[in-house]
């Protein structure tokens, strides 16, 4: 009986991190490059009752009896799968169409994300929402005040007009990884290098190294898919109550035990 009970009790824990999983999926449904996390079970370590016994002349084989232990957590995976474009007709709001994270930091400190909603600083500074330079081959890419018709290329050049000169400001770089699933959370849209993760890979978009395509005037909405996350929730949910009774079932056996010297 004390063994069922940790066995909920292990379930009871798995699945609350379950749900804790899901809740931030959904919470970040409207999260722009929101990369979905997903929960992964296993089974804990087995008591061996009774081992093996191979066939002999006489009888045939007898397989092991084994009671289980309950389970554990294998993984929390980030999935990378691509969200769906949103289109704003904004310059400065870019998704990434196919493989590539945009790089912003400084050389020192740098983070990878593939939220693009960028913007220009009283310097005229390309930055994210955190202040955060986004990177090109020369940094930070800067737009004059008095400069027109700014455009961002699908192979990440960007231009303006000034004095009537289509003036080259900088070309953006693009990020890949060897196992884009190790990079880590950090908040912020933000991702950072972990030791699984891979060196980045800088590249121009659309170039030989297999990086994406830039696509101006558009944002990349988060992967979480609300059905998806509720039916999840659902199973969790369920789970989490059969863990429950496995406990109360245990106990309750427990105290007929207890009862019998009465």
């Amino acid at each position: 009986m004390i063994r069922s009970m940790y066995s909920g009790i292990s379930g009871l824990r798995n699945f609350q991190t379950k749900l804790d999983v899901i809740g931030n999926n959904i919470a970040n449904v409207n999260t722009y490059g929101f990369k979905k996390g997903r929960t992964i079970f296993k089974d804990q370590f087995s008591q061996t009752v009774a081992g093996a016994s191979a066939p002999g002349e006489n009888r045939g084989g007898v397989n092991a009896k084994q009671v289980g232990l309950g389970s554990q957590l294998s993984a929390i995976d980030t999935i990378h799968a691509p969200g769906s474009t949103q289109f704003t007709g904004n310059t400065l709001d870019l998704a990434i169409e196919g493989d590539g994270f945009f790089m912003v930091g400084t050389g020192d400190d740098m983070f990878y994300t593939r939220a693009g909603n960028f913007y220009l600083d009283n310097a005229g500074d390309l930055v994210d929402g955190d202040g955060s330079y986004l990177q090109g081959l020369t940094s930070p890419i800067n737009i004059p005040s008095n400069a027109t018709n700014m455009s961002i290329a699908q192979d990440g050049k960007v231009t303006y007009v000034q004095d009537s000169n289509l003036v080259e400001a900088g070309q953006l770089q693009l990020a890949r990884f060897p196992n884009p699933g190790g990079l880590e959370k950090v908040g912020g849209n933000y991702f950072q290098v972990s030791p699984n993760s891979g060196d980045p890979v800088p590249g121009d978009p659309q170039g030989a190294g297999g990086h994406g395509a830039i696509k101006s005037g558009s944002l990349e909405m988060s992967n979480v898919d609300l059905a998806e996350e509720f039916t999840e929730m659902i199973v969790a949910q369920r789970g989490f109550q059969a863990n429950t009774r496995i406990i109360t079932t245990s106990d309750e056996i427990l105290q007929e035990l207890v009862n019998l010297k009465r």
